[in-house]
């Protein structure tokens, strides 16, 4: 796990015994990210279809108990989509005007072959962009280390 405060991210990596093509199809299946969380906030794909191009939005049933409505929704705008080896994409909410705004977090998975049948997979949060009248509200990042780590080996499990 690394901390990048110059440009506020965290990341891991991790090898994954499976064909990057394999990894990525779960990545790109919204029905399997609650599986694949380490935090246990994500309940639910709120949409069946796979994540197919840039632009696409899905949506996440969400829990937290520190949310004042504890379940939640997200609505993620997909911001990279190169198979198999790059999947991005950014958390939003729709507002009260219908449109979705968004807070300027973002997660991405980084796929590369690592012999034969085998990835390294490299998930990374980045909450750069995050306005400071967000911040003021919301502590960055907003879980401990072991998140992502346990990502990565719910997404070995996986697949």
């Amino acid at each position: 796990m690394s901390t990048d405060t110059t440009t506020e991210a965290v990341s891991a990596t991790r090898r994954i015994e499976a064909p990057r093509e394999s990894v990525f199809a779960v990545l790109a299946d919204p029905a399997s990210h609650a599986a694949i969380d380490g935090t246990g906030w994500v309940r639910e794909a709120l949409d069946a279809q796979p994540i197919t191009e840039v632009g696409q939005i899905f949506g996440m049933g969400m829990f937290h108990s520190n949310h004042p409505d504890g379940d939640y929704r997200m609505h993620n705008r997909v911001e990279v989509l190169e198979p198999p080896r790059t999947i991005a994409w950014q958390p939003g909410q729709y507002g009260p005007d219908g449109e979705i705004g968004y807070g300027g977090w973002s997660w991405r998975y980084d796929l590369v072959e690592d012999g034969p049948g085998a990835t390294q997979v490299t998930l990374r949060y980045d909450w750069s962009a995050v306005p400071p009248f967000l911040r003021e509200h919301i502590a960055f990042p907003p879980f401990g280390e072991e998140h992502l780590r346990r990502s990565l080996d719910n997404l070995a499990a996986l697949v």
